[in-house]
């Protein structure tokens, strides 16, 4: 499959990085859900000045006050905490050349199938292969540099890093003015 211009390459050149994304992934997730989602989390980030309010941080008197601040604080500041998820992530990634190696690698073969497939269906011992064994193939060629990198060990640092940093950030915030509380009323 040819561009304009007699090379494969061109119409990715002309398309960016999102378009080859989409075409590796097209049915996964659409560029403008995505998009979409962003901008929701945009929309709901709260003033970082308040986040880091070191002010606002105390000790909970009781374990029923950690509970309500740790509840209420992660429905207040649930896209601030995603924003910090993502840049644990950025970091784990940008911090780790074997890990980018690997993902380099993985994301390569799926553009390569993807390649592939444009040109002819993708048969492997005469078996016709669906999209989801296409990219299971990638996976399992990519797999081993995967673990080389220490994948394993990155996810489990970042899960862990994030579990921390929420953690604490909602069990020592005190809870923001107007969070609603639920009171009971007697019968």
């Amino acid at each position: 499959m040819a561009g304009k211009n007699g090379d494969i390459f061109s119409d990715v050149a002309e398309e960016g990085p999102s378009g080859i994304i989409n075409k590796i992934f097209p049915k996964m997730i659409s560029q403008s859900t995505a998009k979409d989602w962003i901008n929701r989390r945009r929309s709901h980030i709260r003033p970082w000045s308040n986040f880091v309010d070191q002010r606002r941080f105390s000790r909970p008197p009781n374990f029923g006050e950690l509970c309500k601040r740790v509840t209420g604080n992660v429905e207040h500041f649930q896209s601030n905490y995603i924003f910090i998820f993502l840049g644990l992530i950025l970091y784990c990634i940008i911090t780790s050349p074997m890990l980018l190696i690997a993902l380099s690698v993985f994301f390569g073969a799926c553009y390569i199938i993807y390649l592939r497939t444009q040109q002819s269906k993708m048969v492997l011992f005469g078996r016709e292969l669906s999209m989801a064994n296409q990219y299971g193939l990638a996976g399992a060629v990519s797999f081993p540099f995967f673990w080389l990198a220490g994948a394993g060990a990155a996810v489990f640092w970042v899960l862990g890093a994030t579990l921390a940093v929420i953690g604490s950030h909602a069990s020592f915030h005190e809870i923001e003015g107007d969070v609603e509380e639920l009171q009971m009323e007697p019968v």
